[in-house]
């Protein structure tokens, strides 16, 4: 093996964790991989024997290719932070995926992703970093250029942000399930007072249809999201239903004459929902994988 195949060995085994911390950072899976890219051509064009440690190297690289991409995004204008539902991940209702696994460590949920997407981009690296992948604060600090005290100031702000923001799922999946299960039931009979019992009362809607619908529109509270009950009936009577954990909770992969409808991750609280997620915007659904939801 030469010195270039091993370098590329070395880097593929380090390539899941990156894409976790690039996929939390950006909220976006192709955007994700394009980091990893960059990150990559800036390993190759150096002389790898000179990194004592090439997994905090290859992480601290990609953090600051991530925070540059977030930047940038929030300079241009064209997609504001806070106006988007985070790529959702769809993994199969049974039966574990490795890959998928490693991406969604530490129930990475589309309601923390999406009060992420609403932080600096130095807030959310401070965070993503510290918080989820334990890294000291001696070693973000220069990736967002400050000192150690005032990165850890960055990941408290949106600690406090996060805390208020996300209801902890519950972590019984079979009883996510169940609950989203009585869900569909509510929607398919039009029952209204059946859907409402099973809302939590801060429930919170969002649904993202890309450019066509205007982008993000989020709805909250029990009774502004019961009143879409039609919207709820239409999808249930119509569409080809398939159950599939979504960020690793329970969701539904929807699809209409073939073609994918929408995606909608649930956030179940103490028995009842706290958040529906709904990605329908067709050209982000087109680019998503959504066969685990076929197996």
């Amino acid at each position: 093996m030469n010195a270039s195949e091993t370098v590329a060995r070395r880097f593929e085994e380090h390539r899941p964790h990156l894409r976790a911390v690039a996929y939390r950072m950006l909220g976006s899976l192709a955007e994700a991989d394009d980091a990893i890219q960059e990150t990559w051509l800036r390993l190759s064009g150096i002389d790898d024997r000179r990194i004592d440690n090439l997994g905090g190297w290859l992480t601290t690289v990609m953090s600051r290719v991530c925070l540059d991409m977030l930047r940038a995004r929030k300079r241009r204008g064209e997609e504001p932070l806070d106006h988007r539902l985070p790529d959702p991940v769809i993994s199969p209702e049974h039966g574990d995926d490795p890959e998928q696994e490693v991406l969604l460590a530490d129930s990475v949920g589309l309601a923390l992703l999406v009060v992420l997407e609403s932080l600096s981009p130095a807030e959310r690296l401070a965070f993503v970093l510290h918080d989820l992948f334990g890294l000291p604060f001696e070693e973000i600090a220069p990736i967002v250029d400050r000192t150690p005290a005032t990165a850890k100031k960055l990941a408290s702000r949106a600690r406090l942000r996060v805390r208020g923001s996300t209801p902890p799922p519950d972590p019984d999946r079979a009883g996510q399930r169940r609950v989203v299960d009585a869900f569909l039931t509510a929607a398919r009979g039009g029952d209204f007072a059946a859907l409402l019992a099973l809302l939590a009362p801060d429930a919170v809607l969002r649904v993202d249809g890309g450019a066509l619908t205007g982008g993000l529109r989020t709805l909250r509270g029990a009774d502004a999201v019961a009143g879409q009950l039609e919207v709820f009936q239409q999808m249930a009577t119509a569409a080809t239903i398939r159950p599939a954990q979504v960020n690793g909770s329970a969701g539904l992969v929807n699809t209409l004459h073939g073609q994918p409808l929408s995606v909608m991750g649930f956030t179940v609280t103490s028995g009842r929902i706290s958040a529906i997620d709904i990605l329908s915007d067709p050209a982000r659904l087109a680019a998503l994988d959504l066969t685990p939801a076929q197996d």
